[in-house]
């Protein structure tokens, strides 16, 4: 049997970190790059980490050189851990049981789609006991486009697997049109989640393949995403979710 490759966002998705994430890149900006107010108007919801700096960098004049991106970066992941220490943040409902059925699915295989750095991720998913159900996906470093992520996430899917892997045979879990659009850049299908800052109906224009309002219908979400089928159960008709 062919596996299942679902590729999840972090934030948004499977957990809040209460604003920890953008109050380290604040912090690291205004302490170390003497930049007052920095994410006044700044959106950072389904953009990649590098993207964000892009803008940072251009809209403050900042010497964009690899040494300077590499010490905004290391700046912001020094004061993750305690910006997540001091956060109201949380895992969303239904994530944790659903991972846990997920992982031990023979024919399912869990990576990571998310626009945070590396360690950022690994630092967000170790603070919530998130991190042993991943061991690669495509991160947002180097590419300031999710579309690149999606493509990064499966070329690394295909090398973890040992073997080419299609698109067709993945899903995007994601909170975000643009969690959506990367997954039409792969040919995925797109299940979005409104546990971010995006509704339901905000969502749903942009057409995913399935919509829902959290994922605590576990069960539900698992046969969906495992490619099971029981009587009286379809892929939209599902407990709290919105088809579309």
């Amino acid at each position: 049997m062919i596996p299942q490759i679902l590729f999840f966002d972090i934030d948004g998705t499977m957990l809040s970190t209460g604003g920890a994430g953008q109050k380290a890149m604040e912090l690291a900006l205004v302490e170390e790059f003497r930049i007052d107010f920095p994410f006044e108007g700044v959106l950072t919801a389904g953009r990649t980490d590098c993207g964000i700096s892009d803008e940072i960098f251009q809209r403050y004049q900042l010497d964009d050189s690899p040494g300077q991106r590499t010490r905004f970066m290391n700046s912001y992941l020094e004061r993750l851990p305690d910006c997540l220490a001091g956060s109201s943040g949380e895992i969303l409902p239904g994530v944790r049981e659903l991972l846990d059925r997920l992982v031990n699915h023979e024919h399912c295989v869990l990576s990571l789609l998310t626009g945070n750095y590396v360690e950022g991720a690994w630092i967000k998913l170790r603070h919530f006991k998130l991190d042993h159900y991943f061991q690669f996906g495509g991160f947002g470093d180097d590419h300031a486009h999710r579309d690149d992520v999606a493509r990064l996430a499966l070329a690394n899917a295909a090398l973890h697997l040992k073997q080419p892997v299609d698109g067709r045979q993945t899903w995007v879990i994601g909170d975000t049109p643009a969690d959506i659009q990367c997954a039409r850049a792969i040919n995925a299908r797109a299940v979005a989640v409104a546990t971010g800052m995006y509704s339901s109906s905000q969502l749903k224009p942009h057409s995913p393949d399935h919509l829902f309002d959290d994922l605590s219908a576990t069960n539900d979400v698992y046969e969906l995403l495992a490619g099971i089928r029981t009587p009286g159960f379809t892929a939209v008709d599902v407990v709290r979710a919105e088809s579309v």
